[in-house]
């Protein structure tokens, strides 16, 4: 099976879920399911996306897609690795594993964190 058919589990949290603004770049990746990290990470508010740390205490609510070599290569573009996020594994509450984007400590100083780990109930929650 050639790199660009094989399909990896990418776990995403924010704009890229179903419904928001970049979701679109997931428009040939399948839905594997919703999905809840482990209690490990911490989300903060960016603005008009969030970002993801290691090191938390929290569990993070979001999707899990398969995605092919050429969507996977769309979303690093996207979130600019590895300028900006990195792309790594994680452990997800379902005992298996998904790889996402994360952020480093220094990147999201002084952000809010988001305690209850959903971007999407965030966001209804700020909207003015």
């Amino acid at each position: 099976m050639s790199a660009r058919r094989r399909t990896r589990r990418i776990f995403v949290y924010g704009s890229l879920l179903s419904g928001e603004p970049n979701h679109r770049v997931l428009a040939r990746a399948a839905l594997v399911a919703e999905a809840v990290t482990e209690p490990r990470f911490a989300l903060h508010d960016l603005g008009a996306f969030p970002g993801m740390v290691a090191g938390g205490e929290h569990a993070i609510a979001g999707e899990v897609y398969a995605v092919d070599g050429d969507t996977l290569a769309a979303l690093d573009r996207l979130e600019g690795v590895p300028r900006f996020y990195q792309r790594a594994s994680i452990p997800l509450a379902d005992g298996t594993t998904a790889e996402t984007y994360l952020l480093t400590r220094a990147q999201v100083e002084g952000r809010p964190v988001i305690a209850t780990g959903c971007w999407r109930a965030h966001r209804k929650e700020t909207k003015t």
